[in-house]
């Protein structure tokens, strides 16, 4: 992930004076900041929406911030939200969380309280894409086993002994231990676990 997406702050605020004030906060802090008067106006972008971080009031008319998180979470878009609230929102603040903000920081706010609320966001967008990374890379390592170590690795990550998978397969527990053994040495690793979390981080794409 380069720089310039773990820099991105899309700002969504329909008070201009605060899309100004915290604009400048973070353009002075070396961010680059994307502004938004509304929710629908940022929805438009949806799917399409660059990688960064998303600032969001909570109070808006027309969609409110609870409204937008849960529409971006429909539409599959799956940036870092931190959540603005006014004096008093902090219940609501708190059903942002629990619906996957990554922070929420109350108005009005230092600099150093919206930089290290940013900062949270970074770190999950540089965690998503590690995650990504590992998944595209289990993918391929999945797609060179055969048909039947595929079935075999899929019954281990189902937790069947190898007897029941050979009973399932219809072939012998002997051959089952021989596809096993080709699924670690083709996955390249020494023990069930490391096999099993390249199995479920595969299944994560």
């Amino acid at each position: 992930m380069s720089d310039e997406e773990l820099r991105l702050v899309h700002l969504v605020d329909d008070d201009e004076a605060i899309r100004r004030s915290v604009g400048f906060m973070l353009k002075t802090s070396g961010y680059h900041v994307r502004t938004y008067e509304s929710g629908v106006e940022l929805m438009k972008a949806g799917p399409n929406l660059e990688s960064g971080c998303i600032l969001l009031d909570i109070r808006m008319p027309g969609m409110d911030g609870l409204e937008v998180q849960a529409s971006l979470r429909d539409k599959g878009v799956t940036l870092p939200v931190i959540i603005m609230t006014g004096h008093g929102d902090v219940s609501l603040a708190v059903q942002a969380m629990k619906a996957g903000a990554v922070d929420f920081i109350e108005k009005p706010f230092e600099k150093a309280v919206l930089l290290s609320a940013i900062e949270h966001g970074v770190e999950r967008l540089k965690k998503s894409a590690a995650n990504l990374e590992r998944s595209d890379e289990a993918v391929v390592k999945i797609q060179a086993l055969t048909p039947r170590e595929r079935e075999v690795l899929d019954g281990l990550a189902r937790g069947l002994p190898n007897k029941t998978i050979a009973y399932d397969l219809g072939i012998s527990p002997r051959t089952v231990e021989i596809h096993r053994a080709n699924v670690m040495s083709k996955l390249g690793v020494r023990s069930l676990s490391e096999a099993l979390r390249i199995a479920f981080a595969a299944q994560e794409r």
